[in-house]
């Protein structure tokens, strides 16, 4: 199945779950839960375009374990709430301009606003997995998002460390994503009911998608058209970002091109930039894209095939489309 094939077949699915986030905003303001300000900049965040991947792995892995109806869409908005809540703070921290190729909250409405509208997704995302997941979903999604924090963490405090390994790369990744992802994917399964063996192949499934989606994020940071990502291609790299290409580079490159990489990393932002694509070409030569790419091509296939327990018949639908969201995952272009 193809991108175009994909995304004509999940059209009505995204369709929906955008629906299901306005009324339920709507709803909110009807309530006056929240002011029309706020609404705004929600809207803005939120309704954007996206391929909303979080709430249709939601939706799809219950779909494979039983037959959810309406109710699964309230849950899986929940899932898109959070996740746009965490790039509302990071275009704080990153002082981003741009996000999808349009202003960036922070940029249109402010700091403040754009905080606080991170803070009411956040609150709100909680508030539907533990309404309609029960205990056990929100007991799941609280301990991936701390895991979310600690994998910041963790990265923030690696930064000055340029002699991370793969290893020291996935715990990081392993916290930012896979964890968030897996979570996702077994919360769907946990709402329809499934038995143990399924829930964790489901865990399985997404943390390897999770893994895989992260790897292709830096490499769109590096190989991405900035026309399509709506992002300046090299910022990882500008701010010394230790992801698998650049690690995987400096692993393999000779002393001179070893050096001059190090070099960048330990000099200033504006030599960085400046040099960005000589360092990129050493990273090519050293076969770091190749190798990321083929890492990431590896998870993707260990993620699928976690998914042979379900049987085929009933579920072949909804099973070739979480295949074809994992192969997407690794062939976007933003």
């Amino acid at each position: 199945m193809d991108k175009v094939d994909l995304l004509a077949r999940l059209k009505t699915e995204i369709a929906t779950v955008d629906l299901a986030m306005r009324e339920d905003l709507q709803a909110l303001v009807s309530k006056k839960q929240i002011a029309i300000d706020l609404l705004e900049v929600l809207e803005h965040g939120l309704l954007n375009g996206g391929k909303r991947i979080r709430p249709l792995l939601c939706i799809l892995t219950a779909r494979l374990c039983s037959t959810p109806g309406k109710e699964i869409y309230p849950l899986a908005i929940a899932f898109e709430y959070l996740h746009v809540a965490t790039l509302l703070h990071d275009d704080v921290i990153d002082h981003a301009d741009t996000r999808r190729g349009r202003p960036a909250v922070n940029k249109l409405f402010g700091l403040t606003a754009a905080i606080l509208a991170g803070d009411f997704l956040h609150a709100r995302s909680m508030f539907l997995v533990g309404t309609l997941g029960g205990r056990r979903c929100l007991d799941l999604i609280c301990r991936s998002t701390e895991a979310m924090v600690a994998g910041e963490f963790l990265q923030l405090s690696n930064v000055h460390n340029l002699n991370q390994s793969e290893n020291d790369y996935f715990s990081v990744i392993n916290g930012k994503t896979a964890l968030f992802i897996g979570s996702i994917c077994e919360t769907g399964g946990i709402f329809a009911g499934a038995d143990n063996s399924k829930i964790q192949a489901l865990r399985q499934y997404g943390a390897n998608l999770g893994l895989a989606f992260q790897i292709q994020d830096d490499l769109l940071d590096y190989l991405g058209d900035s026309a399509k990502t709506g992002k300046e291609v090299g910022n990882d790299f500008y701010e010394g970002k230790m992801t698998l290409p650049l690690i995987h580079a400096l692993a393999t490159a000779n002393k001179q091109e070893g050096n001059f990489l190090l070099d960048l990393l330990k000099g200033q932002k504006s030599d960085r930039i400046a040099k960005f694509e000589d360092a990129r070409e050493i990273i090519r030569k050293n076969s770091g894209f190749g190798y990321a790419e083929k890492l990431a091509e590896k998870l993707v296939d260990t993620g699928i095939e976690s998914l042979a327990i379900f049987v085929s018949g009933q579920n072949r639908e909804t099973l070739d489309l979480l295949t074809g969201l994992a192969r997407y995952a690794i062939s976007r272009e933003k």
